[in-house]
């Protein structure tokens, strides 16, 4: 039950454990200098404070050398359009403001707050909001009704030197945009030329209208129509922002307007298009369904009547999804970095320019790779996919030289190449190949058995796992018990799901007699092997997957690892002259450090330190990243010496003979293998870089040091993952919550490691 007595499906519920665990909400403001002594307090507060207080007084222009401003962006809203959900109030809008924030960091390091006033009198907010310029360094404005949405953006423009930004009216409108050059491309039209419907007269439907036309459609080759109809001129009761596009035309309807139309523009409600409107349009026919969550007409429903249409929504399950977070995070990159004092229409058309080139690129391999497809230009890849990590370089830098060139950049850029650098150096590659992994698996689900299903963390993974599309879990439990956990967590259709009980099990005669066979000369009885079928989970669920009843499976939570591995191991073998093991991953803002190995192999011969290093290597290029590895010791280079240096600089010599095809070196201690400056003593050193890899050199420093880093770490650590066994098994830690087990199965599932 919620807190105000009503009862909530799964969904919701689990939207809501999610913002409640671990701490409410979803960001926190973490201090970006050392705070540990009073001497930093000194300098952070009083009495060090006074001096950047004073530079900035003297010149305004400091503020961005001096403090967060330049790269601070306020997120605001009055809750009045929250999301397809209405008028909710300001504190309800909280959440999506909180979220918004997120993506800004997520996708282009751009720190944000999150600010909600209660108030629905425009006067009110536009002065509010401009008192607050001297904080930030933009103003993203969200989910505020039409008109008022108009009146509010243009006076803010116009009074604030800083950039403003209604997101969901430019938001889409640039994103849209992009889709349209390039379906224009793909079907010789030009923008001069075409005829296009916009249906909607809200803020994104209007904004999309305004910049189509300063990309150069003609204002009368425009139709707008709204619930009532066309706008036409001459029609009574049109507010002046819909009266700014109405034109001299006798169509009156919807249908009327799309006679021989080229292009529609949909940002208004599930069905307001018919697939004979559709028929009567030109050949060709280019189709922005872009309602939420349904689109006006769907895109099975346009090709079963114009099979030539190219198609584009707002949904992730059909191709050519036009999502704003392709580009406001990027476009607030690039005009917080040249210090802009507005976003003007020269931005955004570059912006959609920059992402509408990019989709006419060749996709990286390592982008397709984590994809699972690679993506080509054509009438189902008009726009990138949003978690391209290719954009934050593009589009910033195509936005930054659009106000340098719109001339209102208070600080230009000199050097566009660095620049660039710096814009791919400011993501960590490993979320946005992760992200894509996850998107992959959508694609092609699989089955995953999670053994321990009735534990409630493993269970709310599960439940994750299908309702995010993943695929199909197989929940190994007792039969009522696990049946009254879903009810419990309040899963509408319990029996739905697949459960399997090794107690009652059919497949169990099939087991026993695949494992008795494996293990009759290893001192098993059969009556044994039956047992241990029955009343081992771990046993039971790795024979699903041994057998091909399942792809891959998840454990971990309620026995140590080492008793994990023992009772998989009595299933399953590691792959064929493989050595299984397990990796850490240490993910920080923008960079992944990998230990290895962190689980198994408690002193490595040389061979197997060799075969670490090459597999790993292996998965951190699956993970987006170019290896380079260090094998650590207490001794770098021989100093000081020791009788464990010896398997180490064997396995480098291994390396040497093999030419694996990445950079190496050994033995060194972790300072030398991270820190630059330490480095830079050894010049002899063959890293190009600070290592990425860590080949760990015995079980102990590595499973101390993973555990440890994991409990100071925090979220940033992820497995181990286990790898080199014959069929996708991981083995979460006890201390896991329901992130780590999802990650841990998504990654099984989709064949990034194990």
């Amino acid at each position: 039950m919620s807190g105000d007595g009503n009862k909530v499906s799964f969904s919701e519920r689990e939207a809501l454990f999610y913002h409640e665990t671990i701490r409410p909400g979803k960001i926190e403001i973490v201090a970006s200098k050392p705070m540990a002594t009073q001497r930093d307090l000194s300098l952070a507060y009083s009495p060090g404070v006074a001096a950047p207080v004073e530079a900035i007084a003297r010149d305004p222009a400091n503020a961005a050398k001096y403090t967060a401003r330049s790269n601070l962006v306020a997120v605001i809203s009055n809750g009045t359009a929250i999301l397809g959900l209405g008028n909710l109030g300001a504190l309800a809008s909280k959440p999506v403001m909180e979220g918004k924030a997120v993506l800004f960091k997520r996708f282009a390091d751009v720190d944000s707050i999150d600010i909600e006033l209660a108030s629905e009198d425009p006067q009110a907010l536009i002065e509010a909001i401009a008192m607050m310029e001297p904080s930030f360094g933009g103003i993203n404005l969200e989910d505020i009704k039409a008109p008022e949405c108009f009146i509010i953006e243009q006076a803010l423009r116009e009074r604030m030197k800083i950039p403003v930004m209604h997101d969901d009216q430019h938001g889409t409108a640039i994103i849209a945009a992009a889709g349209l050059i390039n379906a224009c491309h793909l079907t010789g039209r030009k923008l001069d030329e075409v005829k296009v419907v916009v249906n909607g007269a809200g803020a994104s439907a209007l904004a999309c209208t305004a910049l189509i036309k300063s990309m150069g459609v003609r204002h009368d080759n425009v139709t707008v129509c709204d619930t009532k109809g066309v706008i036409y001129r001459g029609r009574e009761n049109v507010d002046q922002f819909k009266s700014a596009h109405a034109i001299e035309t006798t169509d009156r309807t919807l249908a009327e307007a799309l006679k021989g139309a080229d292009i529609f523009l949909g940002l208004s409600a599930k069905g307001a298009v018919t697939q004979d409107m559709v028929k009567n349009m030109a050949p060709k026919p280019i189709i922005f369904a872009m309602a939420n969550p349904d689109p006006e007409i769907s895109p099975p429903d346009v090709k079963a009547v114009r099979p030539d249409a190219i198609i584009a929504t707002g949904r992730s399950d059909y191709p050519n999804q036009v999502n704003n977070v392709l580009g406001f995070p990027f476009i607030f990159r690039g005009a917080l970095d040249v210090q802009a004092t507005a976003i003007n229409e020269e931005m955004k058309i570059a912006a959609a320019e920059a992402i509408a080139a990019l989709a006419r690129e060749r996709v990286p391999e390592e982008v397709a790779a984590a994809y699972g497809t690679n993506h080509q230009f054509g009438t189902e890849y008009i726009i990138p996919a949003p978690f391209d990590p290719r954009l934050i370089e593009r589009v910033s830098s195509a936005v930054a030289k659009a106000a340098m060139d719109s001339g209102v950049a208070q600080k230009p850029i000199e050097d566009f190449d660095a620049y660039r650098a710096q814009l791919k150096a400011r993501l960590n590659p490993t979320t946005s190949v992760l992200t894509q992994v996850f998107e992959e698996l959508k694609r092609n689900p699989k089955r995953v058995v999670f053994a321990e299903a009735e534990e409630e963390i493993v269970l709310r993974a599960a439940i994750q796992y299908r309702d995010f599309g993943y695929g199909t879990p197989v929940l190994v439990g007792r039969t009522q018990a696990v049946l009254d956990k879903l009810i419990e967590l309040g899963v509408d259709d319990p029996h739905s799901y697949e459960i399997e009980n090794s107690a009652n099990s059919v497949r169990v005669p099939e087991m026993v007699d695949y494992l008795y066979k494996r293990l009759q000369r290893r001192g098993y009885r059969e009556r044994d092997v039956r047992r241990t079928v029955n009343q081992d989970r771990n046993v039971f669920g790795a024979l699903l997957v041994a057998l091909g009843h399942a792809d891959a499976m998840i454990t971990g939570l309620t026995r140590p690892f080492a008793q994990s591995m023992r009772e998989v191991q009595l299933v399953l073998d590691h792959k064929p002259g493989q050595v299984p093991f397990g990796i850490h991953l240490m993910i920080g803002k923008d960079y992944t450090v990998f230990l290895a190995d962190t689980t198994i192999n408690e002193r490595p011969t040389a061979q197997e330190l060799a075969h670490i290093a090459k597999e790993t290597a292996a998965v951190a290029r699956r993970l987006g990243h170019e290896p380079r590895v260090a094998f650590l010791s207490f001794s770098t280079f021989g100093n000081p010496s020791g009788k464990w240096l010896e398997p180490i600089r064997e396995a480098v010599a291994i390396l040497d003979a093999e030419n694996p095809g990445f950079e190496y070196e050994g033995e060194m201690a972790p300072d030398a293998a991270l820190n630059p400056r330490v480095m830079a003593n050894y010049p002899f050193n063959r890293l190009s870089q600070p290592a990425n890899i860590l080949i760990m050199p015995g079980l102990q420093s590595a499973n101390i040091s993973a555990k440890l880093l994991r409990e100071l770490g925090g979220n940033a650590t992820i497995g181990p993952m286990l790898i080199g066994m014959e069929k996708p098994v991981q083995i979460a830690p006890m201390t896991s919550i329901v992130p780590d087990v999802l990650q841990l199965a998504v990654l099984a599932a989709a064949g990034v490691v194990g």
